[in-house]
């Protein structure tokens, strides 16, 4: 692509385009700048504009085009496993040359995302690919331009804040130390230099508010730079950063006071600060002991001064973390242990930060979604809230009895005005259930609720007395915030198990209420009491089920029919489950769900914005297509005329999120199909070879599920197509991939156990030459098994001399190479009961083949026979080859996105030997009986070069199958 005036007009026309209201104009633009965005120069092209001035080029389209710049680094600069660079080397130096100084002289907008930008190339390249990128921008801190020194501070961070959470290694304490060499030491001069600046412009508003914005930056920048481990130069540097952290806490100005609900840089600061010291308290204690009284002595006083107001949240949470840090370790809990302090902490931090406050309400009101995740999935990690409940636990955990005592009396004493005005007092007893909740539940997980609980609390007493009641209270609408907390109790503790059961008519029931919150706490509940296992038996079978399955049903389904809820995951959750647990009884419920699930997948087609709804919604949809299927002759034809109408509008919409869910309910309906395949499903599988789909990673996995599905129930037709050389072109592409190499062979072994014979005769030479291409260039441990389990079922499907011969006509005698260097060093590796069956039956087959018996290969037959012994009788070999890891699931592009599987939609596993072959352990007796037979008196000579352990095996092998040897 050309450097050139005309392509940059052309660019900025097609970024306009991107910002069209007219959808059909903006995805032209969108597809266009996707096609182009591998071309050399395009990078360069952004670059150039963003350096013109708004005459030129007006903000919006250079805020697009950094957008663009920053997405197109991010899918593309980290060359992929396959070798695929689609950024050209001169771009890639162009882009570092220039993008720094380009971000610190952009206005914000631009910085942001080229900051971005720069933290992406930084992960993959620095330090070894851009090794001056931080002292570059050490040097910076020099100018005495507060624009360029933030940006280089933001830009710092973006790089660095990944020391906070990585796993420790070699490499990244080494790429740390180069930091540190080249970026400690500036960084401690600015800091020291802006608390200089604040105190000579202490009464400049302006300028105390520049210099406390670079102060968050220095804080967050000290946190990424300690959270590995304390390094050499901080802790020699410890009382410059740790009085100035002093300072800091105890600094206040009317220049920087902010609106009540309005964070000021004042409060940042004091929030990071409190961060940074809670890392020492907890990581550090030892080196940080000198200064630990000083500061619990500043932040006491800190939070005894600070008001409720919203804008002190996070700075209240954290102070109260560093307090929690400090208490946690044995030697420290005599600065808390005093009676005075106790009921101090108790009356002036926790108790007044566990009550409702009026800016809470409104969250419960107003924000529904913001309150359920912070209160239910755990996102109040920087709440009040949360802090004041871990401070409860930690010093518990040291005074339990005490904080128990003393806590049991504020309890009793809520509860009691809430008994006597329940309307006015509500917010009491909101909290009296927190504070149960905080003291009681001492170890808790998500799946399975309260795992530990205080034994000097009676939860089940509470739960019955005080919880119960308002769960089953009928006036479903009435004081709805404390409805959620009973609901909540009941999410958290899920016992005692005997009366759990005994809250489900009440939870239905509130799903009625118009309270988003409570509607969904309610569903979630149910949700969750219908997981709860006593001895790995769930405590509500069908049986508890049906009876109110039509309740649920319509209860659930109503509050999806409310504007707030339309997409509400928790809701639709709950349905899945509820589906799940019905199985075949959902038939009596069909005309009222399948309507509802269809209008809600039309609505979703056109307003995909809740992914775990969504991917609930086609959880639900595969179990009622395979239910109502199963049930229903000609079902499968109602589905087809109600659903695909909407399949093909996502379809020709191109909704990414929705597609891969699209393919495996396709899969499910064509597999379920009688006759012949209805003529819109031949006309969708020319769509499916397209190869430009398969370069989308979310896409691969549901198109060779939706492939398999065409593979096995139309063979014929998808070969009368002309498309099978496609196909195998599919399986080409996959087979090349690390990452989608198992699905090639998922592609392969369908077409091998369901085409006709005669239709890939021709080309399995070709086909077994791209797999050992592929096995010398880059092996790996799942592509060595997924090979075995194939060869081994291309065996049972042709024959070992077919499969010998096929290998020997690549390069002379290779198949002994095959068994001498693939199978008897890795066939242990080989997982799965029907991957070790198809594997011991296929390789006992070859065994006993004449070129391998008696032939050319004879001299391999104890160690194949030995190999496959090991393979039933010993653990499977995990070892790894050096440099080989398993890719983790958020490295896989296809987790990224639109590609999270259906375990109701998963294709089933058939057994290809099932009614032929029921043990491989007797098969091979079988197979050792048979070839004696035809070669008497040989067999017991060539047992005999096994060693003992295989031929006790055999034996026992022999006496299973009740086969005697010639």
């Amino acid at each position: 692509m050309e450097v050139s005036e005309e392509n940059l007009g052309r660019l900025v026309e097609m970024l306009t385009g991107t910002l069209s209201q007219d959808p059909a104009q903006r995805r032209a633009a969108e597809q266009f700048l996707s096609q182009v965005e591998v071309n050399e120069n395009y990078p360069v092209l952004l670059l150039m504009l963003l350096t013109r001035d708004e005459a030129q080029v007006p903000m919006n389209i250079k805020l697009a085009a950094s957008i663009n710049l920053k997405n197109l680094i991010k899918r593309n600069w980290v060359v992929d496993e396959d070798g695929n660079n689609r950024i050209s080397a001169n771009d890639r130096m162009v882009i570092k040359r220039e993008i720094v100084d380009l971000m610190l002289r952009s206005p914000e907008g631009v910085q942001r995302q080229l900051s971005e930008a720069i933290s992406i190339i930084g992960k993959s390249d620095f330090p070894h690919q851009w090794p001056d990128l931080i002292p570059y921008m050490a040097e910076k801190f020099k100018s005495g331009d507060f624009n360029i020194i933030n940006g280089v501070l933001q830009t710092s961070y973006s790089v660095m804040r990944r020391y906070e959470f990585e796993n420790k290694s070699e490499e990244l304490w080494r790429e740390i130390k180069f930091v540190l060499d080249n970026f400690a030491q500036p960084l401690t001069n600015l800091f020291v230099e802006l608390m200089k600046f604040a105190g000579e412009n202490i009464n400049n508003r302006e300028a105390l508010h520049v210099i406390f914005s670079s102060l968050v930056s220095v804080g967050r920048l000290f946190l990424a730079l300690n959270s590995q481990d304390l390094p050499e130069f901080f802790e020699d540097n410890m009382a410059v950063w740790m009085e100035h952290f002093l300072t800091l806490l105890d600094f206040n100005s009317p220049l920087l006071v902010s609106a009540a609900d309005e964070i000021g840089v004042l409060e940042q600061v004091k929030s990071q600060v409190c961060e940074n010291i809670t890392l020492y308290a907890g990581k550090y204690r030892e080196e940080f002991e000198p200064f630990i009284e000083k500061f619990v002595t500043v932040v006491w006083n800190l939070l005894s001064t600070t008001t409720l107001d919203v804008k002190y949240d996070q700075m209240v949470s954290h102070a109260i973390q560093f307090l929690c840090a400090v208490a946690e370790r044995d030697h420290s809990k005599g600065l808390f242990e005093n009676e005075q302090v106790l009921s101090g902490i108790c009356e002036k931090v926790i108790l007044p930060n566990m009550h409702l406050r009026d800016c809470d309400e409104e969250l419960f009101e107003d924000s529904w979604e913001q309150w359920v995740s912070q209160e239910l999935e755990g996102a109040d990690s920087e709440t009040r809230r949360r802090a004041a409940v871990d401070f409860v636990r930690v010093l518990s955990r040291h005074f339990e009895a005490r904080m128990t005592q003393v806590f049991g009396q504020y309890i009793q004493s809520m509860l009691a005005t809430y008994a006597e005005k329940p309307t006015e007092c509500w917010r009491n007893k909101v909290a009296a259930i927190y504070l149960v909740t905080t003291l009681s539940a001492k170890g808790h997980t998500a799946r399975h609720g309260a795992t530990k609980i205080n034994a000097l609390c009676n939860i089940s007493e509470f739960y019955k007395t005080h919880i119960l009641p308002e769960v089953q209270d009928q006036n479903v609408n009435h004081l709805p915030i404390l409805k959620a907390e009973a609901i909540k109790f009941v999410i958290t503790f899920r016992f005692p198990i005997s009366d759990i059961k005994l809250s489900v008519p009440g939870l239905t029931c509130l799903l009625n209420s118009q309270s988003p919150v409570v509607h969904t706490y309610a569903a979630a509940a149910i949700d969750k009491i219908f997981l709860v296992r006593v001895n790995n038996i769930a405590i509500v079978q069908k049986a508890d089920v049906s009876p109110v399955a039509a309740t649920l049903y319509g209860n659930l389904l109503g509050v999806l029919g409310k504007e707030e809820s339309q997409q509400n995951e928790y809701v639709m959750k709950t349905v899945m489950r509820v589906t799940s647990i019905l199985e075949e009884d959902l038939m009596q419920h069909a005309g009222l769900v399948v309507p509802q699930l269809i209008l809600k997948l039309q609505q979703v087609a056109k307003n995909p914005t809740k992914p775990h709804f969504i991917h609930y919604l086609f959880e639900t949809l595969s179990i009622v297509v395979k239910t109502v299927c199963g049930s229903v002759d000609g079902a499968v034809g109602e589905f087809d005329r109600n659903l695909f109408p909407i399949f093909q509008e996502i379809l020709q919409n191109e909704v990414d999120s929705l597609i891969p869910y699209v393919f495996q309910i396709m899969s499910l309906l064509l597999e379920r199909q009688k006759g012949q395949v209805p003529e819109a499903y031949m006309n969708l599988y020319h769509f499916l070879v397209i190869p430009t789909l398969w370069e989308r990673p979310g896409y691969v996995a549901p198109m060779v599920r939706l492939l398999q599905a065409y593979i096995e129930k139309a063979p014929v037709q998808v070969i009368q197509t002309g498309k099978l050389e496609a196909v195998l072109g599919v399986f080409s592409k996959l087979n090349a991939s690390k990452t989608n190499d198992h699905e090639g062979f998922a592609l392969l072994q369908c077409m091998l156990l369901h085409m006709p014979k005669e239709a890939l005769e021709n080309y399995w030479k070709q086909i077994f030459t791209i797999l050992f291409r592929r096995l010398t260039s880059s092996k790996t441990t799942k592509y060595v098994k997924c090979l075995l389990v194939f060869m081994s079922l291309f065996v049972i499907q042709h024959s070992a001399a077919r499969l010998i011969h096929i290998i020997d006509t690549l390069q002379t005698n290779m198949f002994s190479m095959v068994i001498e260097r693939l199978v008897c060093p890795d066939l242990q590796k080989v997982d799965g009961d029907l991957e070790k069956k198809i594997c011991g039956v296929g390789l006992s087959s070859i065994a006993m083949e004449g070129e391998m018996y008696g032939g050319q290969y004879r001299e391999k037959w104890g160690a194949l026979v030995e190999a496959v012994i090991r393979l039933f009788e010993c653990p499977q070999d995990d070892s790894l080859p050096a440099g080989e890891h398993f890719i983790d699931v958020e490295d896989i592009p296809a987790f990224q996105g639109s590609s999270a599987r259906l375990i109701h939609a998963q294709k089933q596993n058939i057994d290809p030997l099932a009614g032929k072959v029921d043990s491989p352990q007797v098969y091979l007796a079988q197979c050792l009986a048979q070839v004696s037979q035809a070669h008497p008196g040989t067999i017991q000579g060539k047992l005999g070069t096994l060693n003992q352990e295989a031929q006790t095996h055999i034996a026992r092998y022999l006496q299973l199958a009740n086969c005697n040897l010639a």
